[in-house]
């Protein structure tokens, strides 16, 4: 049995949407600005846990680490913007390729050969002229926030009670569970700001939402878990209603994985679009998941 805590949930949430922040910035392709995003973001969930936690009750070890991820996060969203100007490194590269690209279909016809063209061209354009290369933001600072985190999610999943490896799993794979789902959506939406980025990063994080589910919902299913609901051993309190709408779901979300895949592999960029509209319902179908079962087995 596992309790719904919501400072819990507010802290797994942003552990896990900071890991697999991690797991698309780490690439280097995606513009500085969506790891702004998912800092800003996930510091104020992890923020918000220490609220709720102090109000409706307190698990030491878990809201200590909530402040620990406030923190880390916090300093790599400074180091971040300190080290703005040397963008990322992969997003450069990029747009070079695509500069010389252009360069070359607008060149005269009568030069024979386009002159290749790397970026910076210059040592002056690496430092700004200033002679000195500024340093790109490591991603590997992006992994102490979620590290921290997971001692709290550890701690509060033994608190939870219950049988305590079953209680600790769930409470890990949740996490992941919301933020994949979660960074999968915001990634789609920085499609608009930066249009030309591959589909690479989406259906990477599109990819491991569809392989943290059969872990998800296997624990959950695992007794006492959602089984017990569904064949009427545990009351929901709804004669069943829940328990059915857990099931649809868990379905509803594999199912909307497979589409959202299926929609990415149309060459027109509105199927980004379309992808992040169906992730906008993922996330619905993957909190329901998550959430009812954390509130039909609460003990």
């Amino acid at each position: 049995m596992i309790r719904l805590d919501p400072a819990t949930v507010l802290l797994g949430w942003a552990v896990g949407g900071l890991f697999f922040g991690w797991v698309t910035t780490r690439r280097r392709e995606v513009g500085i600005g969506y790891g702004w995003t998912l800092r800003a973001t996930y510091l104020v969930l992890a923020a918000l846990s220490i609220a709720v936690g102090a109000i409706l009750g307190p698990v030491p070890v878990r809201d200590i680490a909530a402040a620990g991820v406030v923190l880390a996060s916090g300093a790599a969203l400074v180091v971040s913007v300190v080290r703005r100007r040397a963008g990322v490194s992969g997003h450069r590269a990029e747009r070079a390729r695509k500069a010389a690209r252009v360069k070359a279909m607008t060149a005269p016809t009568t030069v024979l050969a386009p002159p290749v063209v790397a970026f910076p061209t210059t040592e002056a354009a690496k430092t700004g002229g200033t002679g000195l290369i500024p340093k790109e933001f490591p991603p590997a600072l992006d992994l102490v926030a979620p590290a921290i985190g997971v001692i709290g999610l550890v701690a509060a999943g033994l608190d939870a009670g219950g049988e305590p490896f079953l209680a600790v799993a769930r409470t890990l794979v949740g996490a992941a569970f919301l933020g994949v789902v979660t960074d999968a959506m915001l990634l789609g939406h920085w499609y608009l700001v930066q249009p030309g980025l591959a589909r690479g990063p989406l259906l990477e994080q599109v990819r491991l939402l569809a392989a943290l589910w059969p872990v998800e919902v296997g624990l959950l299913l695992v007794p006492p878990g959602m089984v017990s609901v569904l064949v009427g051993t545990v009351d929901d309190g709804y004669n069943g209603l829940l328990g059915w709408f857990w099931l649809a779901c868990a379905l509803g979300t594999i199912a909307l994985c497979a589409v959202t895949r299926a929609a990415l592999k149309e060459r027109y960029y509105s199927a980004v679009m379309a992808a992040t509209g169906l992730l906008y319902l993922a996330i619905v179908t993957t909190f329901g998941t998550d959430l009812v079962a954390r509130a039909v087995l609460a003990p």
